[in-house]
């Protein structure tokens, strides 16, 4: 590696050395007050218990997730949402008097089994499903962990004892004491003041030294409060009596491994709920990340790695985590850019647990409990609070209320699900309420694109009553099925035929193809015909819509519902069946004559002859161009027998149908008269005979024979001119 190659990865490792660093600064105060309100809950005298258990997990999951995730600059440390649930799950297993010793066992299992059910939702491919939470989901729920989060820590703020309920603690202000509340004040007012005036160093350690210093100036005044045993004050300290750190680790192992099947049934319920929170945690905090950093992350491979770090912090005796916001936001503001960041944060936490130890002791709880009610009140979403006030926005208010008010007084999994069926309603609520009639076309205004004779064009108008086309959009499932019935129903016994077009439909379902069958039914009973047209090939959630209708029984070649690959056949195949009503169209079964055809009526025999003379007939065999779009010199074609479809290519196989062209009518006029290359695909549907005039023919014959080079450019136009009239038509029905 050259001089440049080594400078950049030594730039690059002293960033996320940095970048590491900032961020254990900042997740270790969370990790051990997040550890605190877990093991508070079994006793006073169990805080230091916690505060290790937080400082456990934050190495543990800061050495293992970041080795085997699928994320560059996340960081993992224990978070809000384990600490609410475990703290939660401590306090019932105290009412329950289950044995302190006993808890922190069960809370271990459920870490265990939490990190299993991570790995195996990665390994199932759901970390894919995250981008499907809808915002309001994700708003109530972090607004809902906030207030818990707030409501737990409140007793300790103001210095209740151990076990005291919120409720019980507002009730009781005679227990509060005054230093506690002095020391909290202390640490919030720093909290919220620092990023004010510094972003240099974290403000959760100035806030934690600030409570501490404090209260070392209380115990001046008092000196029952300068002491570490027994003190409810403080965390107290963290040596244990039956050993060093390793052997503590190995007896929580082996105590582990003494739990049965009984107690892994008890914890199951409750690990599945942690596990799917930290999930969401860990995902949402990704794409944060992405956007900020312009990077893409692995997410079922984060899942496992996620999985992998929450079973190792449960072996060692540490509480649970996830992708944290904060600390990953620090990391990479600080130069983080890899994921040995998340490596340098694990093992600075180990690194500051062992040679600040004996500081850890004097953190007073209160000062803890101030850290997380901020880290509380950030997390709700105050701006989503605006949505009350605006009509559109506040069923979306709706859901993230009823979210939080799940969370609060039910459990996190059951406020997701419920937040998640809230927001389906309102989706299906607002997509029922969207027109699926785009248009709605009455026969008579309709366009004929072939060519037909006065006679017929007089009958087909007399008829267009009989016709109505309808041009759906949107989704066709059981949300609007009746309102495209409602739409339909006028129709039905008024019209022989229902055009469907479904060019705009995104969404097809059962229930749409079971109404759609009873329409058909019916109309059949009246000798009426469903037609369906310009039928997607695929629609974006991959099913075939041609072959649903023909599965489910609506388009069969014996019933009365037919499907048209665009909107101009089935109107030539519905034109087709009102004349075959008297007679059978005779331009196609005969040959007409130059002689014969209209345009030529007032040209002398002489011209016609001349003109026939400097043709020739070509035959081109049904399903064969007779030319073909960019080719071709721009002769002239006249049909002399069969029919011919003009289309204009768009994309790969789609084409635009400009015309049905019969007997006596001209082909090729515009590429005639640029004298470039054919501006269409003409495609034989019959065997077909046409006249070929070029250009230089048509020069060369135009010097003495005026009237034809006049019948001829007369007709050019008047076609041209037809299919333009067609052209905007058409456009004026789309935009209406």
């Amino acid at each position: 590696m050259g001089p440049n190659g080594m400078t950049t990865t030594r730039g690059v490792l002293a960033g996320d050395a940095w970048g590491g660093l900032a961020a254990m600064l900042v997740a270790l105060p969370s990790a051990i007050a997040f550890g605190v309100t877990i093991f508070s809950a079994l006793g006073a005298s169990h805080a230091a218990a916690g505060a290790l258990a937080g400082i456990l997990g934050a190495t543990a999951l800061g050495l293992v997730a970041p080795a085997f995730g699928g994320s560059s600059r996340l960081i993992t440390a224990p978070c809000a949402p384990a600490a609410a649930v475990l703290a939660a799950l401590a306090i019932t297993f105290t009412q329950q008097g289950v044995a302190p010793a006993a808890i922190v066992l069960l809370l271990g299992m459920i870490g265990l089994l939490a990190g299993l059910a991570q790995i195996g939702l990665g390994l199932a491919g759901v970390g894919r499903l995250i981008k499907f939470i809808p915002f309001p989901v994700v708003s109530g729920y972090l607004s809902g962990v906030g207030l818990i989060i707030i409501g737990s820590q409140v007793p300790k703020f103001v210095g209740a004892p151990s076990g005291t309920s919120l409720i019980d603690t507002l009730k009781a202000p005679s227990a509060w004491m005054w230093q506690s509340i002095v020391v909290g004040a202390v640490v919030a007012a720093t909290m919220l003041l620092v990023p004010r005036l510094t972003r240099a160093v974290p403000a959760a350690i100035l806030a934690l030294l600030a409570g501490i210093g404090a209260y070392l100036l209380l115990g001046l005044a008092d000196p029952a409060l300068l002491r570490t045993e027994g003190n409810p004050l403080l965390v107290g300290s963290l040596g244990n009596a039956d050993g060093n750190l390793a052997e503590a680790i190995e007896k929580h192992w082996l105590a582990l491994r003494s739990l049965g099947l009984r107690e892994v049934a008890q914890v199951l319920a409750p690990a599945l709920t942690l596990a799917v929170l930290l999930s969401i945690d860990t995902l949402k905090t990704c794409l944060v990340i992405d956007a900020m950093t312009r990077s893409h992350h692995e997410p079922n491979r984060e899942l496992i790695g996620q999985g992998l770090g929450n079973i190792a912090s449960s072996l060692v005796g540490g509480i649970p985590g996830a992708g944290t916001m904060g600390a990953s936001l620090i990391n990479v503001s600080s130069g983080g850019t890899t994921r040995r960041s998340g490596l340098f944060a694990g093992a600075f936490s180990l690194l500051a647990f062992m040679a600040l130890a004996p500081l850890i002791a004097w953190v007073p709880i209160a000062a803890l409990a101030a850290i997380l009610i901020v880290i509380g009140l950030r997390m709700i979403d105050r701006n989503s609070l605006m949505f009350f006030y605006s009509p559109t926005t506040r069923l979306d208010f709706i859901v993230i209320l009823a979210v939080i008010l799940v969370a609060i007084f039910g459990n996190l999994v059951a406020a997701s699900g419920v937040g998640v069926a809230l927001a389906i309603l309102l989706f299906l609520r607002e997509q029922s309420r969207s027109s699926v009639v785009r248009n709605r076309i009455d026969g008579h205004h309709l366009f004929l694109k072939r060519a037909r004779s006065t006679q017929d064009i007089e009958r087909l108008e007399r008829e267009g009553g009989e016709v109505v086309v309808f041009e759906l959009q949107g989704s066709l499932f059981f949300g609007t099925a009746s309102q495209l019935q409602a739409a339909l129903e006028p129709e039905i016994g008024a019209r022989k035929y229902i055009v469907l077009s479904m060019r705009r439909v995104q969404s097809l379902d059962i229930t749409a193809t079971h109404m759609l069958e009873q329409v058909k039914d019916r109309l059949e009973e009246t000798g009426a015909s469903l037609v369906f047209c310009d039928i997607p090939k695929g629609l974006p959630s991959g099913l075939k819509m041609k072959r649903f209708l023909k599965d489910t029984g609506v388009v069969r070649p014996t019933s009365k519902a037919l499907a048209f690959g665009q909107l101009d056949e089935a109107l030539e195949w519905i034109e087709a069946q009102q004349l075959a009503q008297d007679r059978v169209e005779q331009s196609i079964a005969g040959s007409l004559g130059l002689r014969d055809m209209p345009i030529f009526a007032g040209c002398d025999d002489a011209a016609i002859a001349a003109l026939e003379a400097a043709m020739e007939i070509r035959a081109v065999k049904a399903g064969k161009r007779v030319f073909k779009a960019g080719a071709g010199d721009g002769a002239l074609f006249i049909i002399r027998h069969g029919t011919v479809r003009l289309t204009l290519p768009i994309h790969k196989k789609d084409n635009y149908h400009l015309a049905t062209s019969g007997p006596g009518d001209i082909l090729g006029g515009m590429g005639f008269i640029e004298a470039e290359g054919h501006a269409a695909d003409a495609l034989a549907l019959t065997d077909v005979e046409a006249y070929m005039l070029t250009r230089e023919q048509f020069e060369m014959l135009a010097v003495e024979y005026g009237d034809i080079a006049l019948a001829i450019f007369g007709n050019v136009a008047r076609s041209l001119a037809t299919r333009l009239r067609v052209a905007v038509g058409e456009i004026q029905a789309l935009r209406g």
